[in-house]
């Protein structure tokens, strides 16, 4: 077994490794020494930070050994917010269901919150056979610590083989605590999965900037843990309502304990619609020139009804806010019409737009990546072209 030796003729006193402890488990003992957890999850932080090397995790490889077998089912996390379970959860119930199939198990769903019982019993609409359903009210909003050690132990005592949530700000910051607690891989921001002959679970993902797609599978861990970008798998068509076998989550004190507390919910308003649910996208790059000529950007979005978007080097510019950002560090989208307005078409910029229904690409240059993909080249001014469109518009209306 693993664990965690601080080296007394070393330790300086410092407190770093308290600082930087993300399970807050680290604390000061009376011979200004740190004391040693019975419950570190061994995730390395505070031997990295450690300026002086006093801190070791003896036999980190030696973890007990799993029996692979024991574990069967496919999960899904049920993302929430505002009491609604999220549009990228039905994405991974649907493919969920296709590897539940091939594996011939369970699709279960995951969801944490509080007084969301009928969203609950509407993924009976979908497929899902189980819900493990937490409800409580310091669940009602996301915090990262309570919802990983719930679904933690979730994970230790019913043993799913597979485990999916959503590649969100929430999916991404809950899953990795997820697999560091339970000793399992995570494959972050996967663009495919798929079932091995052998029954492995396979996740593909881009790697090199986008340049290659990696194949990653996970052999000798349980669960097998994958985070999915949204909007590059089909939803689940609602359907007929099957029975669904709906397990309560018994929530103790010590489960909701958490460092953060949630004073106030700021939401960005969005110009138009929101950018990853959108049918129509007007995206602006650095080819804009200017900060303020993202007008030219605002006004065609509005004439089509769609979102604004944007490249990440106009992001970068400071030109506008990250959350309109599209691409492999910003959002998937997948809409049916993305008209791109001075952006050159980086690799990075495609991963994100790639998959949209009709792509329209304006730009003066005429060797530009982005008519690679395009459906609809408009070789030209951006800044000449964007209002004739406009008008042409609002003479057709």
């Amino acid at each position: 077994m693993a664990r965690l030796v601080i080296l007394g003729d070393k330790c300086i006193g410092c407190g770093q490794c308290i600082d930087v402890c993300p399970f807050g488990v680290l604390k000061m003992g009376d011979d200004n020494i740190p004391e040693v957890p019975e419950d570190c999850r061994f995730c390395n932080v505070c031997v990295e930070a450690c300026p002086v090397d006093a801190i070791v995790i003896e036999g980190a490889e030696e973890q007990p050994e799993k029996d692979l077998g024991a574990y069967r089912g496919v999960w899904v996390f049920g993302e929430q917010r505002h009491h609604k379970i999220q549009p990228v959860v039905r994405e991974l119930i649907g493919k969920g269901r296709e590897l539940a199939d091939k594996r011939d198990t369970y699709l279960g769903v995951v969801v944490l919150g509080h007084n969301i019982e009928e969203e609950v019993k509407g993924l009976a609409h979908y497929g899902v056979d189980k819900v493990f359903y937490a409800d409580d009210k310091a669940l009602e909003d996301y915090r990262a610590e309570p919802y990983s050690r719930i679904c933690s132990r979730l994970v230790r005592e019913y043993k799913p083989e597979i485990v999916l949530a959503g590649a969100t700000t929430t999916g991404r910051s809950f899953l990795s605590r997820v697999a560091v607690d339970v000793y399992a891989g995570l494959t972050a921001d996967c663009t495919g999965l798929d079932i091995s002959e052998e029954g492995l679970l396979l996740q593909t993902r881009p790697a090199f900037g986008g340049n290659i797609m990696a194949t990653i599978i996970t052999p000798n861990h349980r669960p097998q843990m994958s985070t999915v970008r949204h909007k590059v798998m089909k939803e689940a068509e609602r359907g007929e309502e099957k029975p669904i076998e709906i397990i309560r989550v018994e929530i103790g004190e010590e489960d909701v304990v958490s460092r953060t507390t949630i004073i106030e919910f700021v939401e960005e308003i969005e110009e138009t619609v929101n950018l990853t649910e959108a049918d129509i996208i007007v995206s602006g790059g650095r080819g804009l020139g200017d900060p303020e000529n993202f007008s030219y950007i605002r006004d065609l979005a509005k004439a089509l009804g769609g979102a604004v978007g944007s490249s990440r080097a106009a992001v970068d510019a400071g030109w506008i806010p990250y959350s309109h950002q599209v691409g492999q560090t910003g959002k998937t989208v997948q809409p049916k019409l993305y008209v791109a307005c001075g952006i050159s078409g980086a690799v990075q910029h495609l991963v994100g737009m790639g998959s949209s229904k009709t792509i329209v690409a304006i730009n003066k240059d005429p060797a530009a990546p982005i008519f690679d993909v395009a459906d609809i080249g408009i070789v030209g001014d951006l800044f000449q072209v964007i209002p004739a469109v406009i008008r042409e518009l609002e003479t057709r209306k």
